[in-house]
Formats: C-alpha cells, sequence, structure tokens
C-alpha cells in the first residue's frame, strides 16, 4: 500500500519526470495571503484582547497578594521558630520577590488592558473623551 505523501512548503519541487528541458529545476513559490479586517471586526478583536488582559491582570493580582501573603506568614514563622528562622527569612524573600513580580506582570497588563481600550474606541469611530484631569 503505497500513499503519497503530499507536504506543503514555501518551495515545491517539481519530480524528475515532470522537469522541463533546458535545465530548469522549475520551483514554484506558495504565498500566504493574510486578510485585514477593519470596522467592527477590528473593534470586537481589540475588546476581546481587553478582556483577556483583564483576565491576566486580575491573575497577576492574585498572584501578588498570594505571594505577599505567604511572604508575611514565613515572616510570622521565622519569629515562632528561632531554630529554623534563617531558612524562614530566606522563603520570604523569595515570596517577596515573587509578589513584586506577580505585582509588575498585573501593572504590565492594567497598560495593556488600557490599550487595548483605547484602540477599540478609535476602531469603533468613538468620539475621544477629553477629560479635565487625566
Amino acid at each position: 500500500m503505497s500513499e503519497e505523501k503530499h507536504h506543503h512548503h514555501l518551495f515545491h519541487h517539481k519530480k524528475d519526470d515532470e522537469q522541463p528541458a533546458g535545465g530548469e529545476y522549475g520551483y514554484s513559490e506558495t504565498v500566504a495571503t493574510e486578510v485585514v479586517t477593519t470596522g467592527e471586526n477590528e473593534y470586537e478583536r481589540y475588546k476581546k484582547e481587553e478582556k483577556e488582559h483583564k483576565h491576566k491582570q486580575h491573575l497577576g493580582e492574585a498572584g501578588a497578594i498570594a505571594a505577599g501573603a505567604f511572604a508575611l506568614y514565613e515572616k510570622h514563622e521565622a519569629k515562632k521558630d528561632p531554630e529554623h528562622a534563617h531558612r524562614h527569612k530566606i522563603t520570604e524573600e523569595i515570596a517577596a520577590t515573587a509578589a513584586v513580580g506577580a505585582g509588575g506582570y498585573a501593572f504590565h497588563e492594567h497598560h495593556e488592558k488600557k490599550k487595548d481600550h483605547k484602540d477599540a474606541e478609535e476602531a469603533s469611530g468613538e468620539k475621544k473623551h477629553h477629560h479635565l484631569f487625566g
């Protein structure tokens, strides 16, 4: 049972028996076309991205809260268990670093959300709101 396998690549080689005369190798180029949408589809895409960034922002905030709470717990354990205080202090520092990192991630996602919100407003053609402060 021999089945021919078809591979899709950027350049396709012609088989030897299909090779044109004159020594040409006969490459053919496959071109991918990207459809650029405007209007409502673009607005919906920005709103979807905004929603995704909001979700990721909330995950970052939750991570920052959890890591911060664990850092406080380890600080308490360092005081309560002087025999293993050094280990608890190291774990506290690691948890505090994780909390700062998660907070930074939440901050980043907040700004991505704001950017997508602005892009969605521009895509929908809404008027820009001019605020007095901010």
